[in-house]
């Protein structure tokens, strides 16, 4: 039984440490709309939520502009400047939503370094720089 919990307490230390080396690796900052994130979504958002396209059409989300992404859509905005933690954005990208609405719709999740610019961007202001 000690054996036992000696295994959990060191596996519990790992995990511990993981996180401290996770905590003290440097976030992007400054990202920009234009250098950053629209090549984001050009690559995994725009082959559907663009004029004409089916996700255009079913959300009302046009997200070839910064001017049309910030606008929103049908549900309403999809970013809340400086709040990545509550912007749908963000929720959908991460999968902090019903998998079934989970963006890029169908396809492979986003990479972790995209889904951290993203949400970096919306929590310095989501400017259009």
């Amino acid at each position: 039984m000690a054996a036992g919990i000696q295994i959990v307490l060191k596996r519990s230390l790992a995990a511990a440490a993981l996180l401290a080396v996770a905590a003290c690796s440097p976030a992007p900052t400054g990202v920009s709309y234009n250098k950053d994130v629209q090549p984001i979504l050009a690559k995994n958002c725009s082959e559907c939520h663009a004029a004409g396209q089916k996700g255009l059409i079913a959300s009302g989300l046009d997200t070839t502009s910064h001017q049309n992404l910030m606008k929103g859509g049908k549900f309403g905005p999809l970013v809340k400047p400086g709040d990545a933690l509550s912007s749908a954005l963000n929720m959908l990208v991460e999968g902090r939503v019903h998998s079934s609405i989970q963006m890029p719709h169908g396809r492979e999740k986003l990479p972790p370094k995209d889904i951290e610019t993203l949400k970096v961007w919306v929590s310095e202001g989501a400017k259009n720089n």
